[in-house]
């Protein structure tokens, strides 16, 4: 240590903030000296009442002769001396107090002591002789860290003091703090090494890369504008409250609005993902690294989603909302007075509204937009958080590179889609829309409706949230509506074509994976699609939506009240729902009627007319699909009164009938396909119908 201190700070570091690391640097250098003295002082004590200082074994053995002497002299270590405090008082005086060693002993209340024991143990990492000093004052030339006996008499401490001892206590502030190990706990508490861990030393050094440990959970904060206003909060943590909850729906703001908060306080925020924490097989290990990183670098942690430790990890929600740090803690489920011990501030987030959605995204979009793109309008659909924003616009630039072409809507809405997580995807068939309006063949009242329902998804945010048309009782800002016909009227179809146009995936829940025979269950599958729902962007179509969304009936048995329960639970859970859910019923008559008031439409699909019929016999007969001449396709849409998917399924058949025969499509052809259909329908298979054709069916 008393080589030459270097004359600034480390590489790269210049301007304020390479003063304050050569300060810092000069100050942990001369308190290190101080160190050194007495480390050399008690080296020449030991080697002068040592009778044989150069024996090539010492420390490897003990003789008779050393047995003796310690029995009869002891050994103690020489206490600081008036010069050491001398120069103790000036190092301190000299020092800025923006040192990090100072700042340091402020931030984990480290008393004098305690600085003087972690300098003690930090010298084998900034200079490789105290590794062999340390090894001949232990008498053990393998031990070469201090050990906690050797560091108390280095600080003039007696073994027994018990107020010295406890200042290497587990809860001491050094060892709470993580900022000193006691290694090898089998051996008595005198004997045992002491260690800082890298990541202190690294900081002291001026050093502030992240801990190894916890570099995949911390998550970087993009460089776009919060949401809402941070001041009060930024007030909040300015006046000393260390613990904030802010609860969220989807698409709100709640990370970047706390970032921003800690910023304004005068605070770095470090964000943490707590999804990659509940991964974690060492939680608790993980929090305390996250803390120790947050009053190292004075930052706040922003941890979100809480959701996602519930609730098999509910104790590192404890030990986070204990942490000895500035913690904002963020999700949307609500706050249980049993996480801490003392209450946290409780906020609400606010959402990224419509009008805030285009601003966020451009200031995140890496290229030029066109100004015929609605951002707004086409963004409106999706609710995003500023994060998934940043994300969908990154998202954006590179689909729009890969396509060569200019930025399009259908790119936009594809990087927001990007955004979506794949739980939903276990527990419902995902579907990519792939039909539009010109696919629909529908009479123009139910056609309207289906654009009503539109209009209302795209919109929901502004009319439902900024203009407060549905305020009180809890209710969500989700679309719902009921579509009921006969198989094969166009109802799933209809709900791809509203996907398709609002840009959203469409997602079919799979009734097996919903009904359970065990009471309790079918709610319990039930709110882990609409939690999972939550977090997406997309169109939930509950297909055959009278299993479980049936009339409640009057109470008989045991097996009546817990239908009926779990009618009630579907029935609350329906109007706190945010997203687009689409009902689909061959029985309309067979819902309860409290659902209908909770619909936003209700869509009845009819058979279609003859003139629609032919509309579909000739789109389902697709264009690459060989036609022979003379087919009637009149007569059949005249005759037959099918639904489309009817029409669709013939078209197959008499596609496969003409891939075998290798003949084009023949009358001939759809007359057997248009009987094969009737046998599935349990028709019969009438002359009234047939007409000319009914000898072919021979």
């Amino acid at each position: 240590m008393t080589r030459e201190t270097p004359p600034g700070g480390p590489e790269g570091a210049d301007g304020a903030n390479g003063a304050e690391l050569d300060v810092s640097l000069r100050h942990l250098l001369a308190r290190a000296v101080i160190i050194e003295e007495r480390v050399r002082r008690a080296v020449e004590l030991r080697r002068a009442t040592d009778p044989h200082p150069d024996d090539e074994f010492r420390g490897l053995y003990l003789n008779d002769e050393a047995v003796l002497r310690l029995l009869e002299e002891g050994r103690s270590l020489p206490a600081p001396s008036e010069t050491e405090r001398d120069r103790l008082s000036e190092a301190e005086s000299g020092a800025d107090a923006t040192s990090r060693l100072h700042a340091l002993a402020r931030e984990f209340a480290l008393s004098a002591l305690d600085v003087d024991i972690l300098l003690i143990s930090l010298l084998p990492d900034l200079d490789e002789r105290f590794e062999a000093f340390y090894g001949y004052l232990n008498d053990d030339v393998t031990r070469r860290r201090p050990s906690a006996g050797l560091a108390l008499g280095l600080c003039g401490m007696p073994p027994a003091d018990s107020t010295a001892r406890a200042r290497l206590h587990p809860l001491s502030p050094l060892r709470a703090g993580g900022l000193l190990l006691v290694e090898e706990p089998e051996r008595p508490f005198l004997a045992r090494a002491l260690r800082v861990p890298d990541r202190v030393t690294a900081h002291l050094l001026g050093d502030d890369t992240p801990d190894p440990r916890i570099a995949d959970l911390l998550v970087p904060r993009p460089d776009v504008p919060g949401v809402g206003d941070p001041a009060p909060l930024a007030r909040a943590l300015g006046d000393g409250v260390r613990l904030a909850y802010l609860r969220e729906d989807q698409g709100g703001a709640g990370t970047s609005l706390a970032a921003s908060a800690l910023i304004r306080s005068g605070r770095t925020p470090l964000g943490v993902d707590l999804h990659r924490l509940a991964e974690d097989p060492n939680t608790t290990e993980a929090v305390r690294v996250l803390t120790r990183e947050a009053r190292l670098t004075g930052a706040g942690l922003v941890c979100g989603p809480v959701d996602a430790l519930l609730p098999e990890k509910v104790a590192a929600i404890r030990q986070l909302a204990e942490a000895d740090a500035p913690v904002i803690l963020v999700g949307r489920a609500p706050w249980d007075a049993s996480w801490s011990k003392h209450p946290p501030l409780l906020l609400q987030a606010p959402r990224v509204e419509p009008t805030a959605r285009a601003g966020l995204w451009k200031a995140s979009y890496s290229g030029d937009v066109p100004s015929d793109l609605d951002l707004t309008r086409t963004l409106s659909p999706f609710l995003l958080t500023p994060d998934q924003i940043a994300g969908a616009a990154r998202a954006t630039s590179q689909t729009a590179a890969l396509s060569g072409s200019g930025l399009t809507p259908d790119h936009v809405r594809a990087g927001a889609r990007a955004q979506n997580a794949a739980g939903l995807d276990r527990l419902a068939r995902h579907i990519e829309p792939a039909v539009g309006w010109d696919d629909l063949v529908l009479p123009p009242n139910p056609l309207a409706q289906l654009r009503e329902l539109t209009a209302r998804a795209r919109h929901r945010d502004r009319v439902l949230g900024e203009w407060g048309m549905r305020p009180g009782g809890g209710r969500g800002r989700g679309v719902t509506a009921l579509f009921a016909g006969d198989s094969g009227t166009g109802k799933t179809m209809s709900a791809e074509v509203i996907a398709a146009d609002l840009g959203l995936d469409l997602y079919t829940v799979d009734l097996s994976t919903v009904i359970d025979k065990y009471v309790g269950e079918t709610e319990k599958n039930l709110e882990r699609i609409f939690t999972e729902a939550a977090g997406i962007n997309g169109v939930l179509l509950f297909d055959e939506a009278d299993a479980i969304f049936g009339k409640r009936s009057e109470v008989k048995d045991a097996h009546d009240r817990y239908a009926n329960v779990e009618s009630a639970y579907l029935l609350q859970r329906m109007e706190t729902f945010d997203g687009l859910a689409i009902l689909a019923t061959n029985l309309r008559a067979n819902l309860d009627d409290a659902f209908t008031r909770r619909l936003d439409l209700v869509i009845d699909f009819p058979l279609p007319e003859a003139a629609e019929r032919l509309v579909l016999w000739q789109r389902c007969l697709a264009p690459l699909l060989p036609h022979a001449e003379g087919l009637d396709l009149d007569f059949c849409a005249e005759s037959f009164e099918l639904a489309g998917g009817n029409i669709r399924s013939i078209a197959i058949t008499a596609a496969y009938l003409t891939a075998e025969s290798g003949s084009p499509v023949a009358m001939r052809d759809l007359i057997h396909a248009v009987q094969r259909e009737y046998q599935k329908l349990g028709r019969l298979t009438l002359a009234s119908e047939f007409g000319p054709y009914l000898a072919q069916l021979s």
